[in-house]
């Protein structure tokens, strides 16, 4: 019994922690800011396993018969949860009470099976012996789920699939001790049936597991998704209608075909028509490889590096038809090397190497993550990665929903030593977006004429680029650092207030 039993709680605290996980992890891709989800979502989860323990106490009789429910509702509750989330997220009023509700529920359950288990055990074992046993197991437990959730369960199995896994799990571990101590269980009978009945159905969810996210996602999307896949860090979203493709990373819209031109060009050549050497250059970001297609129309470009964290990104700009058509072949040409690593990380270990320009094109600073590559830590590697005469071009949110994000931005640049020059551009599926060009030493100009082969920037658009009205104009704000992290605050800020 004893092995049975200490099993049990070893199964308890991994999937106790993984249904954590998943409701952090599926919080931050719905709500954004991780930090705040997973702080807000482990505060709850711990809070809600304290009132179970507390009311863990007024079990008196049948106390195995009622761990065995409780496995059974953990991994009813457990395992349908992301589904559940998944599917009202755009129908409920209040999504934030589900989650926290879902996640309470949880906690209360998994918080009332250790105090029952310890009671259950305690003519068994001596009391040191009982509370080392115990904990050795949870905290066992716990290590593994936090080492397997992020390197295998997120990319390989998806939140779902992980949610109806573990759920199963908790519901066999009670169907064997309801088996296995059948002539000491009251009701088991029926906590035969029920557990029987709660697997099928988690099976049945295991299975077409894929059709639900896929189900889940179409409501989500106006149009029809085409591709969809979890990497390991982010979920990635393909839609395609009548005239367009649309890329979104975590829910959020990274490009539409339709008018991603104007986008690119506009974060391209400002800074390559006013360089008068453009021989080496590094993208920050951007693996779709359409910032890369721009460049491409530079022969006088030497070597582009492009540094993106997720390899599941530009493999897929490399391979899908498509998206093929779309950024030209960029990414499989041979002036272009593609790195997938962490661009913090690889400007550190790379610091030797210097370009003539750097484009960065990294998503919106939402959250702590993020964040950081918008430091004054950040850009002094960006400053240093850059020739004497070199010049860095940001990708900085919109200057008119968030213009205290957008400035902060240039002051934190200017921080470290660069000059800079702000502009934005109209860009239908965002709206007015922001740039700024970070300019190292004297020989950058504002051009006079661009390249031909463009369909949006020419001469006049670009002066106008450069105005900034009233509504937009410079605000005093904080420098983005590493240890305050600002511009998250400015953005979540400003944006929550625009969507709502």
């Amino acid at each position: 019994m004893q092995f049975f039993l200490l099993l049990s709680v070893f199964v308890v605290a991994t999937c106790g922690l993984i249904y954590e996980l998943i409701a952090g992890t599926l919080a931050s891709y719905l709500l954004g800011d991780s930090v705040t989800q997973f702080s807000t979502i482990i505060g709850v989860y711990l809070f809600s396993m304290g009132i179970g323990s507390f009311f863990s106490k007024y079990f008196k009789k049948n106390l195995l018969a009622w761990f065995i429910q409780l496995e059974i509702m953990v991994g009813l509750i457990g395992g349908t949860s992301s589904t559940i989330l998944f599917l009202l997220f755009e129908e409920v009023e209040s999504f934030r009470f589900l989650l926290y509700m879902l996640v309470s529920l949880t906690g209360i359950l998994v918080g009332l099976e250790i105090p029952l288990l310890m009671r259950i055990l305690k003519n068994k074992l001596e009391f040191e012996d009982l509370v080392s046993k115990i904990f050795t197991y949870d905290y066992i437990g716990a290590l593994l789920a936090s080492l397997i959730f992020p390197l295998v369960l997120v990319p390989y199995m998806g939140l779902i699939k992980t949610s109806f896994f573990f759920g199963i799990l908790n519901v066999v571990v009670a169907t064997v001790l309801c088996i296995k101590f059948e002539k000491e269980v009251k009701w088991a009978s029926v906590l035969k049936t029920q557990s029987i009945a709660v697997i099928i159905l988690l099976l049945a969810g295991f299975v077409y597991s894929e059709k639900i996210m896929a189900f889940t996602e179409s409501l989500s999307y106006p149009d029809k998704v085409i591709y969809a896949k979890s990497s390991p860090y982010q979920r990635i979203v393909l839609t395609k209608n009548s005239k367009e493709l649309r890329l979104f990373l975590n829910g959020n819209l990274q490009f539409s075909s339709f008018d991603e031109y104007r986008y690119h060009e506009a974060l391209v050549h400002p800074g390559m028509q006013g360089l008068q050497e453009h021989n080496d250059v590094l993208v920050l970001g951007g693996g779709d490889g359409l910032a890369v297609r721009e460049l491409l129309k530079y022969n006088t470009i030497k070597t582009i590096t492009l540094v993106d964290l997720d390899g599941a990104i530009t493999s897929l700009f490399k391979n899908n038809h498509m998206l093929l058509d779309l950024n030209k072949g960029s990414l499989l040409d041979k002036k272009v090397k593609v790195i997938n690593a962490d661009a913090f990380k690889w400007l550190k270990e790379n610091s030797p190497r210097q370009f003539d320009f750097i484009i960065i094109d990294f998503p919106d600073p939402s959250n702590y993550s993020i964040g950081k590559l918008y430091t004054d830590t950040f850009y002094r590697l960006i400053y240093r990665a850059l020739k004497e005469n070199g010049a860095a071009v940001i990708q900085s949110t919109s200057p008119f929903v968030a213009p205290l994000s957008y400035w902060c931005i240039d002051t934190t640049i200017q921080s470290v030593g660069f000059k800079t020059l702000p502009y934005h551009a109209f860009v239908p599926s965002f709206g007015d977006w922001g740039y700024i060009l970070a300019v190292k030493g004297t020989q950058y100009s504002i051009p006079d004429n661009f390249i031909s082969n463009l369909r949006f920037l020419n001469h006049e658009t670009f002066q106008q680029m450069l105005i900034f009205p009233k509504d937009m104009e410079k605000k005093k704000t904080e420098i983005n650092k590493l240890n305050n992290q600002a511009i998250v605050h400015y953005f979540e800020k400003e944006w929550s207030e625009y969507l709502h």
